[in-house]
């Protein structure tokens, strides 16, 4: 069965999908942007680095409300408005999930929606 996820701390979706679903043991946020935690229209103040912090911040959120942390998740997909930001990005994600890391894709892609400098989703088993 497949179960979507509403959590507290993390902004509601902006479009028809869930924040994150649960099929089984695999727990699937969806591709979160680094939405102001005081402005749902808004993204936080700051360049990649805080943008990756809150984005991260985000999920971290998402996973908590099925039992998971950031050392279950399995996988990511990171998607860069611009591949220079990608060592920046790296700083940020090389502490937050640790080792050993989740498999990880990274996209240079040409825009993010409301102009944002990152997005992530992943899959995390619990």
């Amino acid at each position: 069965m497949k179960y979507s996820i509403n959590a507290q701390g993390a902004p509601e979706a902006i479009g028809p999908y869930s924040q994150g679903t649960t099929a089984g043991r695999l727990v699937f946020a969806s591709g979160q942007l680094p939405i102001s935690p005081d402005d749902s229209h808004a993204l936080v103040e700051g360049g990649v680095t805080e943008q990756t912090e809150r984005v991260i911040d985000i999920i971290e959120s998402i996973l908590g409300e099925v039992g998971c942390t950031l050392a279950d998740v399995a996988q990511t997909t990171v998607y860069l408005a611009t591949l220079d930001d990608l060592d920046a990005m790296n700083e940020v994600y090389a502490r937050r999930f640790g080792t050993p890391a989740p498999a990880r894709a990274v996209v240079g892609v040409s825009e993010l929606p409301l102009g944002s400098l990152v997005e992530m989703d992943c899959v995390a088993c619990r």
